[in-house]
């Protein structure tokens, strides 16, 4: 039986502690899968951007497993008046067809090894989708730098702009979505293509990071809550309200996005031996490296009539400094202050890929090093960037979702959430792959055993690096080397 159920329902059903699995996919207008049909969803976030997507009722089939449960793990009654029988002062109301919970076979699941297989077959899904979005992204910033190189700055913008939207729509539905896209550690070929997919990638996610929190804070600000206004990362939680303020909005964020994809365009005019040079640049090539932006991104814009000040602002500045006094910046003809909040995340996710990326003329380096180094050379040098920072750290995480960590007590554990991190160790101390699935450890718990916590004396890995002693559950969602 499939029943359409009410968006504003399942969100109160979820915020209250009860969980939700539809059984059935569910995709936006432009076929981009908001949620899966497998997934069990406990968190209200991917409910409001299903909301957000124009989507007011979501089919609920029993008949593949799908249902309502409340916080205790019992199926949800609903009475012949459409009445959810839930706890609480005021029960929510579904208008349409009820669930009859006697034909539903679905069983709420109540072990931690359950909730761990919902997760990695979430991930597995996400991954799937996203080498999708990335096969389509690479051809498209293919198609642009081959035409600009073939008609001397001609390219098809209507095109990459549309190909554009369809990834932003992926990006901010799924939860770091770029720690499942290809990052180049290993190899250096087709370089400028996956950097300009990766900052546009990572610069969406903290755009949007950025966007909701600032936003919220200049809403307190309104309101006359001052308290904390200047030190983002002192909050100690987020008050639900209703939003009077926004920063960017819907159409700023797709042309800033964009902007994040094409910022690198006007390398396709730098002679490859200079970009690809191993050794050290001289002065000249690099005086050369530096005209991508200011001069040739320009150029190519002009020739395709951009006028857009957001894409603009992005190719031209995305070198330009980000604080008084910054060292190694072009071009210099704006002061730091001048320079667009969406043009300095564009520089962060430039310099993060750029670091994180093997070159022909060095290796990458470890993501949670460039995070730290990120944040000690931009922490406390202006009150703006400081949102930035916050946004920055908050969307990438000190430990990347996919990584491999080391637990103090030797053993070694999969990243499956960057908050907390939420780890699932998959060796014993010797290192050798366990038999059995393990529950999942929350680092930042304060309950959590000193042995059982992040060893920062070991570097973090990838996948990559220990795919022979992943478990299959693990192999599943990750990329053979």
């Amino acid at each position: 039986m499939n029943t359409r159920i009410s968006i504003d329902n399942l969100i109160e059903i979820v915020r209250i502690g009860g969980k939700i699995k539809t059984g059935v996919d569910v995709y936006n207008k432009k076929g981009t899968l908001l949620l899966d049909k497998g997934i069990l969803v406990d968190k209200i976030k991917i409910l409001e951007i299903i909301k957000e997507n124009g989507i007011h009722s979501v089919p609920v089939s029993t008949a593949l497993n799908g249902g309502l449960w409340d916080s205790d793990g019992n199926l949800i009654n609903v009475d012949a008046n459409g009445l959810v029988d839930l706890e609480g002062p005021k029960a929510p109301v579904i208008t349409e067809p009820v669930i009859d919970p006697s034909k539903s076979d679905a069983a709420f699941p109540d072990a931690a090894t359950n909730e761990i297989e919902m997760r990695l077959h979430e991930i597995e899904e996400v991954k799937k989708q996203a080498s999708q979005k990335y096969a389509e992204a690479k051809q498209s910033i293919k198609k642009v730098l081959t035409d600009i190189k073939a008609t001397g700055g001609q390219f098809d913008y209507d095109e990459v702009q549309s190909n554009v939207s369809e990834l932003a729509d992926f990006l901010v539905t799924k939860d770091n979505p770029f720690s499942y896209l290809t990052q180049e550690i290993f190899s250096h070929d087709e370089y400028l293509y996956n950097h300009c997919i990766n900052v546009c990638t990572i610069g969406t996610a903290v755009l949007h990071q950025f966007n909701t929190h600032f936003s919220g804070v200049v809403d307190e600000l309104l309101k006359g809550n001052t308290a904390d206004i200047y030190n983002p990362f002192e909050n100690k939680e987020s008050k639900k309200q209703k939003k009077s303020f926004t920063y960017y909005y819907p159409d700023d964020l797709s042309d800033i996005s964009l902007g994040f994809f094409l910022h690198d365009m006007g390398k396709i005019v730098v002679p490859d031996e200079i970009l690809n040079k191993e050794g050290r640049l001289t002065e000249n090539e690099f005086d050369e490296v530096r005209k991508h932006s200011y001069e040739h991104g320009s150029n190519i814009l002009d020739k395709n009539h951009i006028k857009n000040a957001a894409i603009r602002n992005i190719i031209k500045y995305h070198h330009a400094p980000l604080y008084e006094g910054e060292e190694r910046c072009y071009p210099l003809d704006k002061n730091h202050s001048q320079i667009p909040l969406y043009t300095k995340i564009c520089k962060l996710a430039d310099i993060y890929d750029a670091m994180t990326s093997k070159r022909c003329y060095k290796e990458a380096v470890n993501p949670i090093s460039v995070v730290t180094q990120l944040f000690r050379s931009y922490a406390k040098k202006d009150r703006m960037l400081q949102y930035i920072i916050h946004a920055f750290v908050k969307s990438i995480g000190i430990y990347p979702p996919s990584s491999i960590v080391y637990l103090r007590n030797g053993q070694m554990a999969y990243v499956l959430e960057s908050a907390g991190p939420i780890v699932l160790p998959f060796t014993d101390k010797e290192e050798n792959t366990l038999s059995d699935k393990p529950d999942p450890i929350n680092i930042g718990d304060k309950d959590t055993e000193e042995s059982k916590k992040v060893d920062n004396r070991r570097s973090v890995k990838t996948p990559k690096d220990v795919y022979d002693i992943l478990p299959p559950y693990l192999r599943k969602i990750t990329a053979r080397p």
